[in-house]
């Protein structure tokens, strides 16, 4: 029977320039073996992941994808949970090196398959090419900054109009639902960090189907009506009594909890609007807004709907000039495809394969 395949990203390009929780993809305590694949643009990092992933969803095991926020088409990293297996593309944006080399985590570096001096004669446009595809991302970034302070005007706003007092009741009653009246247990539960939705070079876009599992909770709430308080408060309750959670974060904001997935406990909790659309069906839903005074809302009506609009439009920017960064990285690979040994890839690809199928033959 085939694995299941569940898809999620590990970086995202946010307010903050990249955004990176390389680190949860999987711990070295957790960790069978970290492969930091290594390699220019197109020499076949995310091919050789995906290959590997496919390879072992015939074999039965589940895979988690980790997609790349700047580039739809291509992986940052794959995970064998069963196996403790994982592959993560360790060049820039989100450098990454072997913790525990050896031990833990090994490098394989595909740059060791290309032709150096059909590289070296391309020297002086491939380093054009990439100061200006940096010059992109760097502009895409101020403009989803601005996009980002214009819809925090909003949640200001909400904020000013919101019972957090009927709020915090709501958490309580859904914290006696999940847990009862719980003890803390002798180890708190472990919280893994990523993001569910990410800024593209195709717009929003999200994976919230293939993360969400069990009964689903779907939280209604515009800006600063304190969906992250909420889950907030259940991700704690949970960890305080010792279940691991899957923690997903805003891109627009990645210190704010969107998403949350309870393993154990058999539920999800989503946070429901025009930016997350989720085909599964509802267990429950949470409605933030009919804690809102609308009289409130009703003063600032006007600066409401424009910071909306301008919202729409300086995001659209973002996402536009991310597409453009895209294309031209698109164009970079064209210098190195021509110079890769992919028949060596195979051969690596091949050799890598079999040392997992070692590995998977301990479990």
């Amino acid at each position: 029977m085939e694995g299941k395949i569940r898809h999620m990203f590990p970086g995202g390009n946010t307010p903050k320039g990249f955004y990176s929780f390389y680190s949860y993809i999987l711990t070295q305590e957790e960790a069978r073996r970290i492969f930091v694949i290594k390699g220019g643009p197109g020499v076949g990092k995310s091919a050789f992941m995906k290959k590997t992933a496919l390879e072992l969803a015939d074999r039965g095991y589940d895979i988690e994808f980790m997609h790349c926020s700047s580039d739809n088409e291509s992986l940052d990293g794959i995970v064998v949970p069963k196996l403790g297996i994982a592959m993560i593309d360790g060049t820039a944006p989100h450098v990454v090196d072997p913790k525990n080399p050896g031990a833990v985590d090994e490098i394989i570096n595909l740059g060791e398959y290309w032709r150096e001096e059909g590289l070296r004669a391309d020297k002086d446009a491939i380093l054009k090419v990439n100061k200006e595809v940096g010059r992109l991302f760097a502009r895409a970034y101020r403009y989803i900054n601005a996009a980002a302070s214009v819809y925090e005007d909003n949640a200001v706003i909400n904020g000013l109009a919101m019972d957090f007092a009927r709020l915090n009741v709501e958490a309580a009653s859904l914290m006696e639902a999940f847990f009862g009246a719980g003890v803390a247990a002798e180890k708190e539960g472990n919280e893994r960090r990523l993001f569910a939705s990410a800024f593209t070079p195709k717009g929003m876009q999200n994976h919230l189907d293939t993360i969400l599992t069990g009964k689903i909770y779907k939280i209604k709430g515009g800006a600063g009506t304190g969906t992250e308080r909420l889950l907030e408060k259940i991700k704690t309750g949970a960890a305080e009594r010792g279940f691991c959670v899957e923690a997903y974060y805003c891109p627009l904001n990645p210190s704010k909890l969107e998403h949350l997935v309870i393993p154990e406990k058999g539920i999800s909790f989503t946070t429901e609007n025009k930016y997350h659309n989720v085909e599964k069906e509802a267990f429950a839903k949470i409605d933030l807004n009919a804690y809102l005074d609308k009289a409130i809302l009703k003063d600032y009506s006007a600066v409401i709907d424009y910071n909306e609009i301008t919202f729409e439009a300086i995001l659209q920017q973002g996402l536009n000039t991310i597409a453009q960064a895209k294309a031209l990285h698109d164009n970079m690979e064209t210098y190195y495809i021509p110079n890769m040994d992919f028949d060596a890839v195979q051969r690596c690809w091949e050799s890598t394969m079999t040392r997992i199928l070692d590995y998977a033959g301990g479990v």
